[in-house]
C-alpha cells in the first residue's frame, strides 16, 4: 500500500469536490479553502496558506505564507506559489471571484474582511457540507491508514494500558504516562476535532465517578480535568483505588487519520453484576447498530430503530448521565475525530460504502462510573466492518 499521497489521489479528491460543488452550487465560480485540514486533504501538506479552486481552471492554486519550501517538498502538486499576503494571491488570480464559496464554519469576520480588501467576492456561500460529504467517503489510501491506526489502537488498550495502572497513581499522572506511551506506540501525538473551540490532549480518561462529571464536550463520558480553566487531562487529587472503574476513551491517529475506541477496566477486583449487565447491553447495542451500517441506510432511521428497541429503564443514564446526555449513537471519523455522518435524528443523507463511523453506546452508573464501548467501523454492503477489534468485556486487573 502506498505510504505517501500521490498526485492521482489528490486529483481524484479535487474532481469529486468539483462535481459535488456543481451539483449543489450550480453557479459557483471560486472556492477558498482556509482550513489547514482541508488544505492538507487537497495538497498533501499542512501549511499557513490558502487553497483557491477556480471553476474554469484545470488546477487549483495553493498560496503559501509559511513554509513555502516545505510545501514544495511535501506536496506532489505543481500549483504551489509563495504568498506574503492576500494581495499576492489577488495579483496572480485577478480580483474578480464571482459566486464565491468558503468554509463559513471556520472563516472569521476578520479573515473575510481581509479577503474582501483584495478580492471581489460577490455572493458568498458555504462549502462546508460539500467538503464534509467529499471527505466522508474514504479512499483505499485513507482506509489503509485508518486500519493501521485501529490495529495499533486495539493492541494499545488491551496490552499497554493495563501496565500503566497502579494503586495510588493520580488521574493526571496516569494520563501523562498514557500519552507518552501512545506516542511511543505510533500515535501521531494529536487528536483533531472539527467542533468549534474543542480542545483535547489524550481523550476522556477518568477514575470511578469522575467519568460521570459534567463537561462541555458533546459525548457520553465525563471528566473533571485539572481545574475549571483546564477541564482536560485528569485530576491531580483523584488517585486510583482498588475497586475503581477506569474509563479510557481515546483517539489514535496515524499519518493524519484517526480511529476511536473506548475500553473500561476494573482495578483491583471484579465489577458488580449491575455493572457487567449494563456494559454487556452496551456491547449488544453496538453490535446491533453496526449491523445496520450499510450503503443506503439513513442515519436517522438507524438511530430510531436502535433506540426504539431499548427499554425505558436502560435508557436512563444511557449516552450520558443525569441531564447531560449525547443525542447520538455514533459519528463519522477520519482526519478529524468528529466528522459527519452522525447516527442521530436529523441526519437523512444515506450512508455510502467506505464511510467510517465510530459507534459509542455508553451508560452511566451512579456512584460507579461510565461503562460501555466504542469502536470504529467501515460501512460495507454486509454492515459495519470493525477495525478496532470490537467491544469487549470490562478488563479486570
Amino acid at each position: 500500500m502506498q505510504e505517501n499521497l500521490t498526485r492521482e489521489e489528490l486529483q481524484d479528491r479535487l474532481t469529486r469536490f468539483r462535481s459535488l460543488m456543481t451539483q449543489t452550487h450550480p453557479d459557483w465560480n471560486t472556492a477558498f479553502i482556509l482550513s489547514r485540514i482541508n488544505q492538507y486533504y487537497f495538497t498533501g501538506t499542512m501549511q499557513d496558506g490558502m487553497l483557491v479552486i477556480k471553476r474554469e481552471a484545470d488546477q487549483p492554486f495553493y498560496f503559501v505564507r509559511r513554509s513555502y519550501e516545505r510545501a514544495m517538498a511535501e506536496s506532489p502538486l505543481s500549483c504551489v506559489y509563495p504568498m506574503n499576503s492576500y494581495r499576492d494571491a489577488a495579483a496572480a488570480l485577478g480580483g474578480a471571484c464571482g459566486h464565491t464559496s468558503m468554509e463559513t464554519e471556520i472563516v472569521t469576520i476578520g479573515i473575510l474582511n481581509r479577503l474582501r480588501k483584495y478580492f471581489e467576492l460577490g455572493e458568498v456561500h458555504s462549502l462546508d457540507r460539500v467538503m464534509q460529504a467529499v471527505r466522508a467517503v474514504k479512499s483505499p489510501y485513507e482506509l489503509d491508514w485508518m486500519r493501521r491506526a485501529g490495529k495499533a489502537h486495539q493492541a494499545f488498550l488491551e496490552d499497554v494500558v493495563p501496565t500503566l495502572l497502579r494503586e495510588g497513581v493520580s488521574e493526571a499522572d496516569f494520563i501523562a504516562g498514557l500519552y507518552a506511551s501512545m506516542v511511543r506506540y505510533g500515535h501521531q501525538g494529536i487528536s483533531r476535532f472539527a467542533m468549534f473551540q474543542t480542545e483535547m490532549v489524550a481523550g476522556q480518561v477518568a477514575f470511578g465517578e469522575n467519568s460521570l462529571y459534567p463537561t462541555s464536550f458533546d459525548g457520553p463520558g465525563g471528566a473533571k480535568g485539572l481545574c475549571p480553566a483546564v477541564p482536560l487531562l485528569g485530576s491531580r487529587e483523584r488517585r486510583l483505588r482498588k475497586g475503581d472503574l477506569v474509563f479510557v476513551d481515546i483517539g489514535f491517529g496515524m499519518s493524519g487519520y484517526h480511529s476511536d475506541k473506548t475500553q473500561v477496566y476494573q482495578f483491583g477486583g471484579h465489577p458488580t453484576a449491575e455493572t457487567v449487565r449494563a456494559h454487556r447491553q452496551c456491547i449488544e447495542v453496538q453490535a446491533r447498530t453496526a449491523a445496520l451500517l450499510k450503503p443506503g441506510a439513513v442515519p436517522a432511521e438507524v438511530y430510531q430503530t436502535v433506540m426504539n428497541e431499548l427499554s425505558e429503564d436502560f435508557k436512563r443514564n444511557f449516552m450520558g448521565f443525569g441531564q447531560r446526555r449525547a443525542a447520538f449513537l455514533g459519528h463519522g471519523i477520519g482526519l478529524q475525530v468528529d466528522e459527519p455522518p452522525v447516527i442521530a435524528d436529523g441526519f437523512r443523507e444515506p450512508l455510502k460504502e467506505h464511510m467510517t463511523i465510530a459507534l459509542e453506546p455508553k451508560k452511566g452508573i451512579p456512584g460507579v462510573g461510565m461503562v460501555g464501548v466504542e469502536d470504529t467501523y467501515i460501512v460495507t454492503p454486509d454492515g459495519g466492518l470493525c477495525i478496532t477489534g470490537g467491544g469487549r468485556e470490562i478488563i479486570a486487573l
